[in-house]
């Protein structure tokens, strides 16, 4: 632990927002081992706290509280489904209606998050101190589950760096900075705008010889992509120890790709700029573990029924300290796979996978929609194609949008349409097109590789 008192080194005092971390990660690590009934009886008691002040403080949960008893009796479940799903465009068209006329002011000063909208419809959501100090205790909870080692270097590659400079250099810090600094002492950490070109990120990190890399999903399968073209390219990663990746939908043939190519694995973070961390991956058992003592987690069959475990059903979650934008039975969009209990003996939910947006369903003339796993779509083995992503219009058309290293012929057009339709299991037409020299990102950095926009 690091001090923050000027002249003792030892014992450590921290500063204040250590302090809070600290009394926080205490209670983090006895909480998580509760039986599963003690963590939802918790949950239960903050809930009611919370639906009481977004009854009297805010129009929008007013009337949808209104038929709730003031002290919750059932089940959580059972209490839940009481109250309507809140939905996206609530958010977007109602905000001002959501967002409570007072609040506690020990939760501390408010800001303004805003997502990056990768679905088009960016939404903006109101965030005390609080809600700060409980995303970061939940990150240090993450580092310390996948036990990092502080005094090595972190290379962060992702859109938040967005100046000129950092684009050509990056930028560099003597520590890795919030949360860990506030308890910490650590090694350097560097920063790189993600629209860096791909050949100049490796040169970066050849540079500096990271131990941890953090990145997008996507990012990160362009750097195996030059790996594996280039052997020579892998020297920058050398010394990885992991890779953390986040912001984007991680599919099993990437982490078997980077445990291939560069021997480490890949711990993932699902979170939102809405309600901050929402599950991380368990050490022990795989898979991810929500983070219960910050929100409640629901995963909805299309009945709006609780999903059994191997199901996939809707993410719909309740921010329990949010006092300022209360986000109530909120439907993130998002859909993710029901998981069973955990064989480390956490009592916290599992998630077996995170499917990824709900945008991302193809959808069939017969009514049928699934997940379709374009992460295992053998491109390259037929075109030198550096990037692509699947765009569907209609019922009967899919869009191959590629940005290749050189014109494709006609023949290789042909081959990668038969692979896609054989790959998507029906005979749609085809349509191609280039992007010179990337496929566009979305808002934030953030790409999907299969887009529905129907």
């Amino acid at each position: 632990m690091q001090s923050r008192l000027p002249g003792v080194v030892w014992p450590a005092v921290p500063g204040q927002q250590g302090l809070l971390l600290a009394a926080l990660l205490k209670q983090l690590e006895q909480s998580q081992w509760l039986p599963a009934a003690e963590i939802e009886q918790a949950q239960i008691r903050q809930l009611n706290a919370l639906t009481e002040h977004a009854r009297r403080h805010s129009p929008f949960h007013a009337g949808r509280l209104a038929g709730l008893p003031p002290d919750q009796t059932q089940g959580l479940r059972e209490w839940l489904s009481a109250i309507p799903v809140m939905r996206r465009e609530d958010l977007q068209k109602r905000r001002a209606d959501i967002d409570c006329a007072w609040m506690p002011p020990e939760h501390g000063a408010v800001s303004l998050a805003q997502s990056t909208g990768s679905t088009g419809e960016p939404v903006a959501v109101r965030r005390s101190g609080l809600n700060g100090l409980i995303w970061m205790a939940m990150t240090l909870r993450e580092h310390l589950w996948q036990q990092r080692d502080f005094s090595q270097s972190l290379a962060i590659i992702r859109a938040q760096f967005a100046t000129e400079d950092t684009a050509r250099r990056g930028v560099s810090s003597a520590d890795w900075g919030p949360p860990v600094n506030h308890l910490f002492a650590s090694g350097r950490s560097y920063g790189l705008n993600l629209q860096t070109d791909i050949l100049r990120q490796a040169e970066w990190l050849r540079q500096i010889m990271p131990a941890y890399l953090l990145t997008y999903p996507n990012n990160l399968s362009a750097l195996l992509d030059l790996a594996e073209t280039d052997p020579d390219q892998l020297a920058g990663m050398a010394r990885l120890k992991q890779v953390r990746t986040i912001g984007e939908t991680l599919h099993d043939s990437l982490r078997e790709r980077c445990r291939r190519v560069l021997g480490v694995g890949i711990a993932d973070v699902y979170s939102t700029q809405e309600v901050g961390v929402i599950a991380i991956e368990c050490p022990q058992g795989g898979g991810y573990h929500v983070m219960s003592e910050g929100l409640v987690f629901e995963l909805l069959r299309d009945d709006d029924r609780p999903c059994a475990a191997g199901e996939t059903g809707r993410v719909v979650v309740t921010d329990l300290h949010n006092f300022a934008t209360p986000l109530i039975r909120y439907d993130l969009g998002d859909l993710a796979e029901a998981d069973g209990p955990c064989a480390c003996g956490r009592g916290l939910p599992k998630i077996r996978r995170i499917r990824g947006r709900e945008r991302n369903l193809l959808r069939l003339p017969d009514g049928r929609r699934f997940w379709p796993l374009v992460g295992a779509f053998g491109y390259r083995d037929i075109a030198p194609v550096r990037q692509y992503q699947i765009v569907q219009r209609s019922l009967e058309r899919i869009t191959l949008r590629l940005a290749v290293e050189r014109p494709l012929s006609t023949t290789e057009e042909q081959a990668l349409a038969e692979k896609l339709v054989e790959f998507l299991g029906f005979r749609f037409v085809v349509d191609f097109d280039y992007c010179t020299p990337d496929i566009p990102r979305g808002p934030g950095g953030k790409f999907e590789d299969f887009i529905c926009e129907m």
